[in-house]
């Protein structure tokens, strides 16, 4: 059964004929980024030892303008700060694959993944190159990757007919990487240990939607979303973040079985 959610709607202020359909259960959700943090990873088995969070499979380029974007921002970076700057050099940093473009993998991890050990300390190394200059990640990595959890789904309504382009602006699921992903053992936004943050998404991820939704738009979308979470109804909780009870007949139930 698909667990309830609640959305709102809000045209785009910016783009006359652009509509985004925003995930209300999920933005006002308390999840955040487990990395570093015994984040188990994407693999088919829990491996939080590796430390490579969801980054084993690399990173598909969403434009050619992403990818360019991206090849300008790792020309910045030396070997001093990524591990595997030497492997670009000889490789380079893309490979092509039968739906675009995605960044080469080293050792079964992306080619921007530093690993444990080295001496910058486990990451990506555009993420970690963001920190050090007190820049935003999203001006640095993949789109896919700034973005993640989010997630802006694009579509027409075929029976409308009428030109406008939808955004359905929810949470990046592990359907979102096909086929593959039903092989992982673990998916962080379906984990109730990742749903323990301090502020709700729409808040904690401030810079990453005003990115997506433009300036104008999130702080409305943000103000909308502050009269939920006050309202005396508030909004349907994340199906993550609903506490579930072990009672002492379903413990009896579990062990025996």
């Amino acid at each position: 059964m698909t667990a309830v959610r609640e959305w709102a709607t809000f045209p785009d202020p910016r783009r006359r004929h652009h509509v985004w359909h925003v995930d209300v259960t999920f933005l006002t959700s308390h999840w955040r980024c487990l990395y570093g943090q015994g984040c188990p990873g994407i693999l088919t088995e829990p491996a939080p030892e590796l430390e490579h969070g969801c980054c084993s499979y690399g990173a598909h380029a969403a434009s050619k303008l992403d990818r360019q974007r991206v090849t300008r921002a790792a020309a910045a970076l030396d070997r001093s700060v990524w591990q595997h700057k030497a492997r670009v050099d000889r490789k380079g940093i893309w490979v092509k694959t039968g739906d675009g473009w995605r960044t080469r993998l080293v050792d079964g991890a992306c080619i921007f993944l530093n690993r444990p050990g080295f001496r910058t300390g486990a990451g990506c190394a555009l993420h970690q190159q963001a920190l050090r200059t007190g820049t935003s990640p999203d001006r640095w990595k993949p789109e896919v990757c700034w973005q993640l959890p989010l997630r802006d789904v694009q579509f027409h309504d075929d029976d409308a007919d009428d030109g406008v382009v939808h955004h359905r602006l929810t949470e990046f699921g592990r359907h979102g990487w096909g086929e593959g992903g039903r092989e992982f053992a673990w998916w962080c936004t379906e984990a109730p240990e990742a749903f323990t943050g301090h502020l709700p998404v729409y808040r904690s991820l401030e810079t990453e939607l005003r990115r997506m939704l433009g300036d104008e738009l999130y702080g409305i979308v943000a103000a909308y979303l502050d009269e939920r979470v006050a309202a005396s109804a508030p909004p349907v909780p994340h199906p993550a973040e609903i506490p579930v009870t072990v009672t002492p007949t379903r413990r009896r139930a579990m062990r025996s079985a």
